[in-house]
C-alpha cells in the first residue's frame, strides 16, 4: 500500500515544529526543489517566461558567440556544450542548431534534476547527457558553457542587522496566521560578512550566495583544468550590496514568498561581483558583465531581427516586439546582465565591449 507524501508546507511545518526555525536558504531550497520536479513552469501557461522563449534569436546568438570563441581559440578537439538549468531545452535547441552552421557539434551535457523537464529535454533534442550536477562532466576536452537564469534560483543565506549585531535570518510558523513568517534568528553572524556591513542600518539585510559561489568556483575550476568558457546571463547587480531581493512568481506576477511553499518560483537576483571573483580565483579571464541588451546588439540581433523580418514579413511585429523585450533599457536590456569566462589561452568572446 503506497503512502501519499506530506505536502511541502506540512513538512516544513514538521521540521520546524521538531528542530526550530530553519535558515531562508534551507526553505528557498526546499521550495524551489518541489517546484521544478513536479511541473514545467514556463511559458503562457506557466509561471514565467525566460529570454530563450521570447525568440529564437537569443539561444542563436549565444550559441554563435560560443561558436566563434571555439574557432578563433583553435578548434580544440572533443568540445561539450554545457547548460546549467537549460529549462525545456530551447535555448540548447537553437544554440546548438546556429552552431551546426558554422560546423561546430559538440557533444551536449546539460546539467537538469527536474525529471519533468529533463523529458521535455529529451523530446525535443537528441544525444543528451543528463547531469544532476557539474561533478559528472566529462572531464577531457573544454566546456562550453551557458547558464541562463541558474544562479538566480539557487539557495543564499540572508543575514539582517539586529541593533549592533548580525543574525541569520530564518522561517517560522505562525499557526494564527497559517503562513510561514520570516523572523531574525538568535545565532550571531560573526564573520564572513562584507565591509558595507559595518555601516548598515537597523533591518538592513545582506544575501550570501553560498550555494552559487560553491558552483561558480568548481565550475571554474574545470574551465581552468579543460579549456573553454562559460557565458552567464541573469538578472541581478555588481556587489556586494544591502537588500532583500528574494521574490516570488506565479501565473507570471509577484507573490509573497513565504505563501504556498513549493507551488510559486523562488529567486534572488544574482551578484556577479561574485561570480566573477570565483573565476578569477580559478585562473580564468573575466569579460563583463555588460547589460543583456548591449551584449546582444553586439552579437547582431538588430541584423538577425532584419532577416528574419524579410523572411517572414508576416512575422515582423512579432519578431520586433521580441527584440524590444530582449534588448530595451526599460524591459530586459539593463536588469538582466551577461558575463564571460574563459582559460587564459582561450579568444576573448564577443558581445563584451563596455
Amino acid at each position: 500500500m503506497s503512502v501519499e507524501p506530506l505536502p511541502l508546507a506540512e513538512r516544513l511545518t514538521r521540521q520546524i515544529a521538531a528542530g526550530g526555525p530553519i535558515s531562508v536558504a534551507h526553505f528557498m531550497g526546499e521550495a524551489n526543489q518541489h517546484y521544478y520536479n513536479s511541473r514545467d513552469p514556463l511559458g503562457a501557461q506557466g509561471d514565467f517566461t525566460t529570454a530563450p522563449e521570447i525568440s529564437q534569436m537569443f539561444g542563436e546568438l549565444v550559441g554563435l558567440a560560443l561558436a566563434d570563441m571555439w574557432l578563433r581559440s583553435g578548434r580544440r578537439p572533443e568540445a561539450s556544450y554545457v547548460e546549467l538549468g537549460p529549462g525545456r531545452g530551447t535555448l540548447a535547441s537553437d544554440a546548438l542548431r546556429a552552431m551546426e552552421r558554422t560546423a561546430v557539434a559538440p557533444r551536449i551535457h546539460l546539467v537538469e534534476t527536474s525529471q519533468a523537464l529533463r523529458a521535455r529535454q529529451s523530446a525535443l533534442i537528441p544525444h543528451i547527457v543528463h547531469h544532476d550536477s557539474i561533478d559528472s562532466l566529462p572531464e577531457q576536452g573544454p566546456l562550453l558553457v551557458v547558464a541562463n537564469e541558474f544562479f538566480d534560483a539557487l539557495p543564499v543565506r540572508q543575514c539582517i542587522r539586529v541593533g549592533d549585531e548580525w543574525r541569520e535570518r530564518v522561517v517560522i510558523r505562525r499557526e494564527e496566521e497559517g503562513r510561514f513568517i520570516p523572523v531574525a534568528g538568535y545565532r550571531r553572524i560573526e564573520s564572513g560578512l562584507p565591509p558595507i556591513a559595518n555601516e548598515a542600518p537597523d533591518g538592513a539585510i545582506i544575501e550570501s550566495p553560498i550555494m552559487g559561489a560553491g558552483i561558480a568556483y568548481a565550475l571554474a575550476h574545470r574551465i581552468a583544468k579543460q579549456g573553454g568558457g562559460a557565458i552567464i546571463i541573469d538578472y541581478g547587480y555588481e556587489g556586494p550590496a544591502l537588500g532583500d531581493t528574494l521574490q516570488a512568481v506565479k501565473a507570471h506576477k509577484f507573490a509573497d514568498p513565504f505563501t504556498d511553499p513549493g507551488e510559486v518560483d523562488l529567486t534572488t537576483h544574482v551578484d556577479f561581483t561574485m561570480l566573477g571573483n570565483m573565476a578569477r580565483q580559478a585562473g580564468l579571464r573575466v569579460h563583463g558583465p555588460v547589460g543583456q541588451g548591449a551584449f546582444l546588439q553586439q552579437l547582431g540581433i538588430d541584423a538577425r531581427a532584419d532577416q528574419l523580418t524579410r523572411t517572414a514579413p508576416a512575422r515582423a511585429a512579432e519578431v520586433e516586439a521580441a527584440r524590444h523585450r530582449l534588448t530595451d533599457d526599460q524591459e530586459m536590456g539593463i536588469l538582466f546582465k551577461a558575463m564571460a569566462w574563459t582559460h587564459p589561452d582561450w579568444a576573448e568572446p564577443a558581445g563584451f565591449v563596455r
